[in-house]
């Protein structure tokens, strides 16, 4: 059964990587370098700041960091102990898969994926009773996911697992900030 999903897995991100095309390249490149995100990034703490008043900013923004640094942390802690070999360092694909980057460090979970999903996942928690269109920011992991197996560095259960770590540790997060936001709001002398 696990040699099956191993293969499953392998199969997949060899067909998914194999749809790419030359003139994408670029794109797909500029899409997965984390610094093209950095105005989305200070645009989501920005409607985290607007959308709060008093002590409650810094509890949004700090929820908002949390939610990264807590996934970034578990995340190096499951490739650590996992220790996967990104396909782009597996001899058996060099000739079969398309390389655009040659990242060393372990494979599973996705570090772009995770974060991404566990920041997104905090800021539409938080917000989306104040700005329904905030789901529209799932949109930037699903790309930052996507660029991954186009670029030849993760396999597509690195994406799920990353999924799945962002989407536990933005809940996890979002449970203590919403207790913190819901006591000031019951103490205001607190906010």
């Amino acid at each position: 059964m696990i040699g099956q999903i191993k293969q499953w897995d392998r199969d997949l991100f060899i067909y998914l990587n194999g749809l790419g095309v030359e003139r994408f390249d670029a794109f797909w490149i500029f899409v997965t370098q984390e610094e093209t995100w950095i105005p989305l990034y200070i645009l989501l703490a920005i409607l985290i700041i607007l959308s709060h008043k008093g002590k409650n900013i810094l509890i949004g923004l700090i929820s908002f960091l949390a939610s990264f640094a807590v996934t970034f942390g578990l995340t190096r802690i499951i490739k650590a102990t996992i220790a996967r070999a990104r396909p782009n360092n597996v001899d058996e694909f060099q000739e079969v898969i398309r390389i655009l980057q040659e990242p060393t460090y372990y494979s599973f979970v996705s570090g772009h994926t995770s974060t991404s999903v566990a920041i997104t996942t905090f800021v539409v928690l938080a917000l989306r009773k104040k700005w329904k269109w905030v789901y529209i920011f799932y949109l930037w992991p699903f790309l930052f996911a996507t660029s991954r197996v186009y670029v030849g560095v993760h396999y597509p259960s690195d994406l799920i697992g990353g999924a799945i770590v962002g989407l536990f540790c933005a809940f996890f997060v979002y449970y203590f900030y919403k207790k913190l936001i819901d006591n000031n709001l019951k103490n205001p002398s607190n906010s």
